[in-house]
């Protein structure tokens, strides 16, 4: 694309904010946005579209563009398929039906899945429920005066006998959080947020905090995972209970909880002690069937969840919706029914899985295979008519050189052409470094490629797969022989 038809970057994002194709942060506080930092880009192409005059590519011409930066040979002789992505044309491939390890890459199936197998309205609840001593009355219920009123009890009640046990029920929300400042986009459900509705509901004190994480079944690691990534900081043992996904506070660096379901229960201790409910003991384990409930928070939707894991790499996230993959196809929510149900709603969707083998829905296991055509079909059924539930597989795709894993990357030098206008999923893991998504050519035409480089991650191999994508994007590949297109009439006056 000319560098003229890419000048309107800026309004064209905030069109495509107003039509709902993307998502939006937090409103700017009042004065408007800071100016951007010298140096840093103001420009992001809107989420492309399939534009059936530009110019398609040549599948000569796009081979000759990419002979060099796919002959570097810190790439060890990547795996390659590059599509046009309205008619499906095949313009580049090396193995694209050999199943090969994905790394992260395997969230664009996962993110798939999830927004075909369940209800875009559907939320994570997390819910508390109370069980008094024989000798107490009856808690009072959500909805109940003594859960909405700001009394400590409902009018003509004394508050409950001290005793008795919380549970807090985990349906497998990792961005639980217990931050109790300022909200952030998009807002977690907050451990403070229950706490109050206990003390609403009228108990000021318990025998016993328990944590339920037990709607999500099996081994909380999966085959291939390293012993590493939970000290790492990579991921928490899956469990259905967890907050702020392990970590010892709120966005903290570093090791994770081994035991999330028990550091959720020691988290939700510390928010009932300062909303004036004192608590015995704390422990792990499922919830009685005669407990009620007293309160509940809830997750933002799924489709938010999606986007959030796409662009941010986040494992917990991509574990924790396969199981609910899992869950909706009326499979076990473990790491089997999850890879069974995540494949099995690919292949619903029309997209061939053949080959495919996984044993995670977060790409951490380096036992995963799966061809590249299958994320790259998975890409093309988002970007094409008909399936508009998908369009956040593409919207939550990181920007080259804005957002997500791809922010700090396509800087000045030889990747800068891709900077705003590649969007895709990053992968690393000691056996593959992997880069899949899609990039509007120099003509304005959408390509969707898949990159799988089966050597351990270094900055020279970003950097390198990152070449490759940046001249896509600088590729205006018409067949040999053929001239510029031709610019056409002049606009009518008003564009």
């Amino acid at each position: 694309m000319p560098l003229g038809a890419r000048a309107g970057g800026l309004t064209a994002l905030a069109g495509a904010l107003l039509a709902g194709s993307l998502s939006s942060g937090p409103a700017a506080p009042p004065g408007g946005a800071s100016p951007a930092p010298p140096g840093v880009r103001a420009e992001a192409s809107a989420l492309p579209g399939l534009d059936p005059d530009a110019p398609k590519a040549d599948p000569d011409a796009v081979a000759a563009r990419l002979l060099g930066p796919l002959s570097d040979p810190v790439l060890g002789g990547p795996a390659t398929l590059v599509v046009d992505a309205l008619t499906g044309q095949v313009l580049l491939a090396n193995r694209p039906t050999e199943p090969t390890a994905p790394a992260s890459t395997v969230k664009i199936a996962t993110a798939t899945a999830a927004l075909t197998a369940l209800d875009p309205d559907t939320r994570l609840r997390t819910r508390v429920v109370y069980l008094p001593p024989a000798s107490a009355p009856p808690a009072a219920t959500a909805g109940s005066p003594a859960a909405t009123t700001g009394s400590a009890a409902a009018p003509g009640r004394a508050p409950l006998a001290p005793g008795g046990t919380l549970w807090l029920v985990g349906a497998g929300d990792p961005t639980l959080t217990a931050a109790t400042g300022a909200a952030g986009y998009p807002p977690a459900a907050r451990l403070s947020d229950l706490a109050e509705q206990v003390r609403k509901a009228g108990i000021t004190a318990v025998g016993a905090v328990v944590g339920d994480g037990t709607a999500y079944e099996g081994p909380g690691m999966a085959p291939g995972w390293r012993d590493g990534y939970v000290t790492d900081g990579n991921v928490t043992p899956v469990s259905a209970l967890s907050v702020d996904a392990g970590r010892a506070t709120p966005g903290a660096a570093g090791p994770r909880s081994l035991t999330p379901d028990a550091a959720a229960a020691a988290a939700f201790r510390t928010a009932l002690t300062a909303a004036g409910v004192s608590v015995g003991s704390v422990s792990t384990g499922r919830a009685d069937a005669a407990a009620r409930e007293v309160g509940s928070v809830q997750s933002p939707p799924i489709p938010v969840l999606v986007e959030r894991m796409l662009t941010d790499s986040d494992n917990d996230l991509a574990e924790s919706l396969g199981r609910q993959v899992a869950i909706a196809r009326r499979l076990p929510a473990s790491f089997d029914g999850a890879t069974r149900g995540v494949l099995g709603a690919l292949r619903d969707a029309g997209i061939p899985t053949d080959g495919a083998s996984l044993r995670d829905t977060s790409g951490l296991s380096i036992d995963n295979r799966i061809a590249p055509a299958t994320l790259v079909a998975a890409l093309r059924t988002a970007a094409l008519p008909g399936h508009p539930a998908l369009r956040t597989v593409l919207s939550g795709l990181p920007v080259a050189g804005f957002t997500g894993t791809l922010g700090d990357r396509y800087g000045p030098g030889d990747t800068s052409p891709g900077a705003g206008v590649v969007r895709a999923k990053t992968g690393s893991l000691r056996i593959v470094t992997s880069l899949a998504g899609m990039v509007t050519d120099s003509d304005g035409r959408l390509l969707l490629f898949g990159l799988f480089a089966p050597v351990e991650e270094q900055g020279l191999t970003k950097m390198a797969l990152d070449r490759v994508a940046a001249a896509l994007a600088s590729c205006g590949c018409p067949p040999a022989g053929a001239g510029p297109p031709s610019a056409g009439p002049p606009a009518p006056p008003g564009g």
